[in-house]
């Protein structure tokens, strides 16, 4: 049963508070003033606190703020007369939950208490997720570095902790859009800080899983297949995300192209990396003032089994940008890149032992050019 302590200096308010609140199913704590309620609260720690705004001795808002010293979490409602509003509203600015007047009227108690529990709750299913991330992430990163693959060890550390401060950047972003939704009763802001979030618990899974593939050795998987088939695969998964973001994804594909060995699942991640990329680069939000347009293209080349190009009309990169995209944890995106996509891509190419290349021009596009040798067989 949740523990909540009631203060306030009238014993007839203590009394039908506690009458309600039992009705509520809480265990009830009470103290007639300021200074025993705080002993109360240090002795038994509830997560729930309702205190009179004005008392002898300590006041409502002092108590508040000591609680607050000693467990910022804890969830204060202040009640207040009609008259005293404005010290209502200056409790808010001490982080006091929610406020209800005198007399109290036990829907709008019940409504106060809802909101309460709802933020604790909340709270308590982001503390666990940024738990378990932290975990996750100190666990995958031990792996990492015992791979030994990373030569630069100090450089790899460094990038993989700002690219995890980006992603807590948005947590607490999202964490703080929530609360807000909570505390003002917002269905909007609540919906929209919780997307805020799963969005960034997805990006950092997606970096585990992407630092993972860097660590481990492999050989591709080669099969004597269409090398058509992972190129389609990732237009008809993309074309639904690609229209979302306001651009046009348009798939051409040379129909004469032999069969060919390569590993067609990790082309199909490595070519899905690539026009994520370049979707990202000309969607609405980076180019309001155009239409968004990626092209995936297919061909046969001499004296190679395949030519993929992915070709965008996105923001561009200078040269320098361009001599860097493939660097571990290098991101054009600012925050909300983490700089290993394309370097996966690579990653996967340089395992087939083709050739990847990029060439680009600021506010005109870019261009991914990806080539697959012939092979004569799986092996060698």
């Amino acid at each position: 049963m949740d523990k909540i302590l009631v203060i306030d200096d009238e014993k007839a308010t203590l009394a039908m508070l506690g009458l309600l609140l039992r009705a509520y199913g809480y265990s009830v704590l009470t103290a007639e003033n300021a200074a025993a309620g705080l002993e109360v609260f240090e002795k038994e720690k509830p997560m729930i606190i309702l205190t009179d705004i004005k008392m002898p001795g300590m006041d409502g808002i002092q108590l508040l703020r000591k609680i607050k010293e000693v467990n910022q979490d804890t969830e204060v409602i202040m009640i207040t007369g009609h008259g005293d509003i404005e010290l209502a509203i200056q409790s808010m600015k001490f982080d006091a939950t929610d406020f209800i007047t005198k007399p109290i009227n036990s829907d709008v108690l019940e409504i106060a208490l809802k909101r309460v529990t709802e933020k604790i709750k909340l709270k308590a299913e982001v503390r666990n997720y940024t738990e378990n991330l932290e975990k996750l992430v100190e666990e995958k990163t031990r792996k990492l570095v015992e791979a030994e693959r990373l030569a630069a060890v100090g450089q790899t550390v460094a990038g993989l902790a700002h690219a995890i401060k980006n992603v807590t950047s948005g947590l607490t972003g999202g964490m703080y859009v929530l609360e807000t939704g909570v505390e003002l009763g917002d269905d909007v802001y609540r919906s929209r800080g919780w997307e805020m979030i799963k969005r960034n618990v997805g990006r950092i899974e997606r970096m585990v899983l992407d630092l993972l593939s860097y660590a481990k050795e492999r050989q591709p998987a080669y099969q004597f297949c269409d090398p058509n088939s992972p190129a389609q695969e990732v237009f008809d998964l993309m074309r639904t995300k690609a229209g979302e973001n306001g651009v046009a994804f348009v798939c051409d594909l040379a129909a004469d192209l032999p069969k060919a060995w390569l590993d067609p699942e990790a082309i199909h991640r490595s070519l899905l990396n690539l026009v994520t990329n370049a979707v990202e680069a000309c969607s609405d939000v980076n180019r309001p003032d155009k239409n968004g347009e990626v092209l995936l293209r297919s061909l046969k080349p001499e004296g190679w089994a395949v030519e993929y190009q992915v070709i965008d009309n996105g923001v561009g990169m200078d040269e320098e940008t361009q001599s860097k995209v493939f660097r571990l944890f290098f991101s054009t995106k600012g925050s909300k890149g983490t700089g290993l996509g394309l370097m996966i891509a690579k990653k996967i190419v340089d395992e087939h032992k083709g050739l990847i290349e990029v060439l680009s021009e600021r506010e005109k596009g870019t261009q991914f050019v990806v080539r697959l040798p012939e092979r004569s067989e799986a092996s060698g």
